[in-house]
């Protein structure tokens, strides 16, 4: 009876997909305690769709969609003050204990690609590897970009609402283990407004990805993160632009300044890292630069 009680209090799980214009909102949304983001569609109840998502993205929107496990409900956002989006939230999940019932699928439950039988082995390819069943590219051996031995390779496509991606960002990614070897981009963030690369918010990104998230709930409500040891925690040089890494960036977002960068070659940035650091160098990139590294890269 306690249990379900407090379960009953405890505040939704919500998966966001944010669309263009609705970052800084979104993120300074799920600062409130009455928020909690979920890391994963299956860990939520309620998705919630921030701004207009545009046309090219709708399929992937229904796919994170189907994702979520019913009874799940859907909140769409389109401009409201955070203390009435909040309560539609906590209305929603309501409905959703009391009814059981929730919304159907949005996609056909099938492979995204043709496969089964295909091949000599009956897994898509024409030899003995290779391969796209359930539309994963099995892995294929090549040389390792470090030493030249040969490993497994895998390809995969993250985005355009992956939480450690800035929203709208899709790239195409090639691993050897947990570093990458290739990456290139398949779609740019969508547009933010300037306010996205308030210091708070950039700081708040980092604290979060390093699992800080009541630090970064400190610094969006206007206090120090309270974690002195953070740059610690980042690799001296990770993601070096115009002079300056990571914990510098950290060290001018502390201290409420900008750190404005200037071009850089986004693929190259994250060629070579390993997973963690890759999504660590892309959250210390403020949103407006990010953006512009992303459409020059796919402009060339």
């Amino acid at each position: 009876m306690i249990r379900d009680t407090l379960a009953a209090r405890a505040p939704a799980a919500v998966f966001a997909a944010i669309g263009p214009g609705r970052q800084a909102d979104a993120e300074r949304l799920f600062a409130r305690r009455d928020m909690r983001r979920a890391s994963t569609p299956r860990d939520a109840s309620v998705l919630l769709v921030a701004g207009d998502i545009p046309a090219e993205a709708s399929e992937a929107l229904a796919r994170v969609h189907d994702q979520i496990p019913p009874p799940r409900a859907t909140v769409q956002w389109q401009g409201e003050d955070p203390d009435r989006i909040a309560a539609r939230v906590a209305e929603a999940l309501k409905d959703l204990r009391g009814t059981g019932t929730g919304e159907a699928d949005r996609l056909p439950d099938e492979p995204p690609n043709e496969w089964k039988g295909i091949g000599p082995h009956g897994q898509g390819g024409k030899g003995m590897m290779g391969g796209t069943p359930y539309g994963r590219p099995m892995a294929m051996t090549g040389p390792d970009i470090r030493d030249g031995l040969q490993l497994d390779r895998y390809t995969a496509r993250i985005g355009p609402f992956a939480p450690m991606l800035p929203p709208g960002l899709t790239l195409e990614v090639t691993l050897q283990g947990d570093v990458i070897c290739d990456v290139s981009i398949d779609s740019p963030p969508f547009a933010q407004p300037a306010d996205a690369d308030a210091p708070d918010l950039c700081l708040a990104r980092v604290l979060r990805l390093l699992g800080l998230d009541r630090a970064a709930d400190r610094v969006l409500g206007g206090k120090r993160p309270g974690a002195l040891w953070v740059r610690g925690a980042i690799p001296r040089g990770l993601g070096r632009i115009d002079g300056t890494d990571i914990r510098g960036r950290v060290a001018a977002w502390r201290k409420g300044e900008a750190a404005p960068l200037g071009p850089f070659d986004l693929p190259q940035l994250l060629t070579g890292a390993e997973w963690s650091e890759a999504m660590l160098i892309l959250a210390s990139l403020p949103p407006s630069a990010l953006i512009r590294a992303a459409r020059a890269t796919e402009a060339a």
